[in-house]
């Protein structure tokens, strides 16, 4: 009988044993919110404490979970917290309206993402793959060293591009690091954040950070002038793409143009980091983890050649698809959920126990800490894809598992982002192999996306 061997244990700040100071708090929150949370975040189904006077309460229980985000969403509006870190950056997107807004631009922007029409984009996906996997011809049988948390970030920009927006975003070259520098100076908390002050009142940490937004809604007034002339000059000739459906939601019963462009800017900075993170992610951990690599290569070749549309792929590779959630459970894209309650509330579990919700606080519900905890997953801090096999998946509570959200704003993208990630790593593990050197030790940082501090790089050879 063949033993298994012992699975990898990514790198991950090692929870807390005791309280922190405010000071603490405080310089923890600058560096790297992820390494604030303590044993009990990880092993209790649900806290109630106060912090920095506020209360809060922190949620890990699944059915409270469903409550929260599902059963009785309309109880809980996004925090003012997420919203003081995120609007200055994503205004009335899609990820931070509320209400009518929020309505309108999800009903406008909810064709381009059913699953029918996602799956039109498989063929656009593997194209632009294999036209960035061309970067590393040029890797002989030593390889070369390429840092792919800023590859993953250029490739999935370019899947986007083709894809919602027809090759028409009028940006230039170093998108990668205009990426970086906008979530390193814009998409994390300051310490006025944390006091709630005004939006109006300067936040330190985000000096210079304007400089780079400005250029980001630049080029966003730019895409949406270009596609609006392509437009008026015939119509019939624009493509159907994300870009001219918000557009033709412009009007007095619409989305305003002020809308419109917050949400192309949602999907251009926002909505391709998500999936960057987490295929670098995936990479790195199946390169520490030899026998998942064979397990993927070998279906990787075998559907390859069989001829079967990326449609399908998704379906067909039930171990890339694996290794790819596995990552994300590890390293959540969006690692935390903040909602506050609007009316007293409260739940109660099934085995008795209530949970009372006041009206004001705050609910935390953390996929870094529910993704890593005690009660719900076996092994919960090692790289293990053969959770999420076919055979075994049944087993993950809906609300145990969150890389996507949960309820009415759960991510509108979550299959066109499974089927490009599939569709991505088939293209790139046919032909290389990603393997670390001593210089790849990433360390997870919370900004607004779990990334790699310091980025990721790995050595790239033919296979």
């Amino acid at each position: 009988m063949e033993i298994a061997p012992e699975p990898f244990h990514p790198p991950a700040p090692v929870p807390r044993n005791r309280p922190p100071s405010r000071l603490r708090i405080i310089r923890t929150i600058l560096r790297n919110p992820l390494e604030l949370w303590g044993e009990p975040s990880y092993t209790l189904p649900w806290i109630d404490t106060r912090f920095f006077s506020e209360r809060t309460l922190i949620v890990n229980d699944p059915g409270l979970i469903r409550h929260v985000l599902v059963d009785n969403a309309s109880n809980y509006r996004m925090s003012d917290i997420r919203q003081l870190v995120l609007r200055p950056i994503l205004r009335d997107g899609l990820l931070t309206a509320e209400g009518p807004v929020w309505r309108r631009s999800r009903k406008a922007v909810a064709p381009v993402f059913t699953p029918r029409h996602a799956h039109g984009f498989a063929g656009q996906m593997r194209r632009q793959s294999e036209r960035y996997a061309e970067k590393y011809s040029g890797a002989g049988a030593e390889g070369q060293v390429f840092d792919l948390a800023v590859d993953m970030t250029e490739l999935t920009f370019a899947i986007l591009a083709d894809t919602l927006f027809s090759g028409d975003i009028a940006t230039s070259g170093h998108f990668a690091d205009d990426v970086e520098q906008l979530l390193h100076r814009m998409g994390r908390v300051d310490p006025m954040d944390l006091m709630r002050a005004p939006s109006w009142v300067p936040r330190l940490t985000r000096i210079g950070g304007q400089k780079v937004l400005d250029k980001f809604r630049g080029i966003v007034r730019d895409t949406m002038n270009l596609r609006q002339e392509k437009m008026e000059k015939d119509r019939a000739a624009a493509p159907n793409d994300l870009l001219t459906l918000l557009l033709e939601q412009a009007g007095p019963e619409g989305l305003t143009m002020e809308e419109i462009e917050d949400n192309i800017l949602t999907f251009i900075g926002a909505g391709h980091e998500t999936t960057a993170r987490a295929l670098a992610w995936t990479l790195y951990c199946v390169a520490r983890s030899p026998h998942v690599r064979a397990a993927m290569e070998e279906e990787i070749d075998r559907v390859v050649e069989t001829g079967a549309d990326p449609v399908d792929w998704l379906d067909l590779m039930p171990h890339v698809r694996a290794a790819f959630e596995e990552a994300m459970r590890l390293y959540p894209p969006a690692p935390s959920i903040n909602r506050a309650a609007i009316a007293d509330d409260e739940w109660t579990s099934p085995a008795g126990e209530t949970v009372e919700i006041p009206a004001g606080i705050t609910v935390l519900i953390m996929p870094w800490t529910l993704h890593r905890h005690a009660l719900y997953w076996d092994r919960p801090r090692a790289f293990m894809p053969e959770r999420f096999l076919p055979e075994t998946r049944a087993k993950i509570d809906r609300f145990q598992y969150l890389p996507f959200g949960a309820g009415p704003r759960v991510c509108i993208g979550a299959t066109f982002a499974l089927q490009e990630a599939v569709i991505a790593l088939a293209v790139l593990m046919r032909d290389f192999r990603f393997d670390v050197t001593p210089q790849t030790n990433p360390w997870p940082v919370q900004r607004l996306t779990t990334q790699p501090q310091g980025g990721l790089p790995m050595r790239v050879t033919r296979r």
